[in-house]
């Protein structure tokens, strides 16, 4: 390309960004490569595995849902009472009871996140929109940086009710995830995500706080609710066999 086609092109991107400066109060949005380089899919569908209440997963594929906010994993929050409870993972529990009533879920494609997640807004197979149904039951938060107040609604209503996170008090988890940005890991990737693109590699094998290795296959109790954790040394299987060698035992539950 000639040096002054390419001067002239990258002065012209320069007036825009400036044009865009003056005109707005807000930031610049966020730059993701992942959305020039990746490709853009239409949608994605099938059965659902919860990972906490606003990230699922389809066919291997993370899928964190577009506008809201739910409790991390590992966060707790204070009940009616002032007692300390566990509502991420109380979030994903209700997710979880209410995708399964109704499958499986269709998500239309928003955007890539810097985690290479799809963002999307998800429907169960009755049409009911997964995002509106968690803020509306108090189980995640309008996140009015993503969502331009689309659910601010369904949140006012929850509040109103004193419903899930609303019966007692709770750090919203964008801020919960900054004051403990240490204890937060990236979302880690299922290993047949990366490699043969073999989408039966979903056993989890968990390691408790007693350091005893458990794995979990889909269809068991704590199996939706189990976060792997790839740097303390949990990992993905692609059979029982494989995690029985590895030593790892199965679920009681």
């Amino acid at each position: 390309m000639p040096l002054r086609l390419v001067l002239m092109t990258v002065a012209a991107v320069s007036a825009l960004v400036t044009q865009f400066v003056m005109h707005n109060s807000g930031p610049l949005p966020e730059i993701n490569l992942q959305n020039i380089i990746q490709p853009r899919p239409v949608s994605i569908a099938g059965v659902a595995s919860v990972i906490d209440g606003d990230t699922i997963e389809i066919h291997g594929q993370r899928v964190r849902f577009n506008g809201i906010d739910a409790p991390e994993s590992r966060q707790y929050c204070d009940d009616a009472k002032d007692f300390e409870y566990p509502c991420g993972r109380r979030s994903a529990e209700a997710l979880d009871k209410f995708l399964s009533a109704s499958r499986p879920v269709q998500c239309a494609f928003v955007t890539w996140d810097r985690y290479g997640r799809f963002v999307g807004t998800c429907t169960r197979a009755d049409g009911t929109d997964v995002a509106a149904w968690m803020v509306e039951h108090g189980q995640a938060l309008d996140w009015p940086k993503y969502s331009n107040g689309a659910y601010a609604a369904q949140q006012a209503k929850a509040q109103a009710a004193k419903l899930g996170l609303w019966v007692g008090n709770f750090q919203a988890p964008w801020n919960w995830r900054a004051q403990h940005s240490d204890d937060v890991q990236a979302p880690s990737t299922p290993t047949f995500a990366l490699g043969s693109g073999n989408a039966g590699c979903n056993i989890k094998g968990n390691i408790s706080a007693e350091g005893v290795r458990i794995y979990h296959v889909p269809g068991q109790r704590y199996y939706s609710v189990t976060i792997i954790n790839e740097a303390k040394g949990e990992r993905w299987f692609c059979s029982e066999a494989e995690a029985v060698a590895a030593g790892w035992r199965r679920s009681k539950l």
